[in-house]
C-alpha cells in the first residue's frame, strides 16, 4: 500500500480516536474544554490529508483511486462531520456515560425527512469532493495522470443519484416500526 492509502486509513482512525477521546474528556472526566479542543481537531485531520494528497500530485504522482478517495473522504468529512459527531455523542452519552435519553429510532415521514437531509448533506459532500477532484485535474493539467479522478467523480454522481431515489422512495413507501 502506498503512502496516500496509509494516510487515509490513519486519518479515519485518528478521526474516531479524537472523537472518542473528546467524549471521554467531556463526559467521563468532566473536562468540557478539553473535550471541545479534542473534537475541534477533526478539521486538522482533513487538512493533513488534503496537504499530503496535494503534495503527492504536485511532485508528479499519477492519481490513483487512493487520491480520489482522499477527496471523497474530505468531502464526506466536511459535509457529514458535525452530524456524525452528534450521532456518536448521543450514543456515547446514553450507552457509555449513562446520561440522557435513549436515542430514538425514526419511522414514517420523520424517517423520510431525516433521510432526505442526509441526501442534501451527500450533495454538499459531492460538491466539495468532486470540486477537489476536478480542481486537481485542472491544476495538474495532464489528463493521463488524473483520469481516475474524473472517473471517480462520475461514479460518485451515480451513487448520489441512487441515494436521491432511495430518499424519494422513503416518502412513497415510509419505513414502518417493527412489530413487537
Amino acid at each position: 500500500m502506498n503512502f496516500i492509502v496509509w494516510s487515509i486509513v490513519a486519518c479515519e482512525i485518528a478521526f474516531w480516536v479524537v472523537i472518542g477521546l473528546g467524549f471521554i474528556a467531556r463526559y467521563l472526566l468532566r473536562q468540557k474544554t478539553l473535550g471541545l479542543v479534542l473534537l475541534s481537531l477533526t478539521p486538522v485531520i482533513d487538512l493533513y490529508l488534503l496537504i499530503v494528497a496535494g503534495i503527492d500530485m504536485y511532485y508528479g504522482a499519477t492519481a490513483t483511486l487512493a487520491h480520489a478517495v482522499a477527496a471523497v473522504y474530505i468531502g464526506v468529512s466536511i459535509a457529514f462531520g458535525k452530524s456524525m459527531i452528534l450521532w456518536a455523542d448521543e450514543r456515547f452519552r446514553y450507552y457509555v456515560a449513562k446520561q440522557g435519553e435513549k436515542p430514538e429510532k425514526r419511522y414514517g415521514m420523520e424517517y423520510a425527512a431525516h433521510y432526505m437531509k442526509g441526501v442534501l448533506r451527500h450533495v454538499v459532500a459531492f460538491a466539495i469532493g468532486a470540486g477537489l477532484l476536478y480542481l486537481t485535474h485542472w491544476i495538474v493539467g495532464d489528463a493521463s495522470r488524473t483520469e481516475v479522478l474524473i472517473q471517480t467523480a462520475s461514479k460518485w454522481m451515480l451513487v448520489l443519484g441512487i441515494d436521491f431515489l432511495i430518499g424519494v422512495s422513503n416518502f412513497v413507501w415510509p419505513k414502518k416500526a417493527k412489530s413487537t
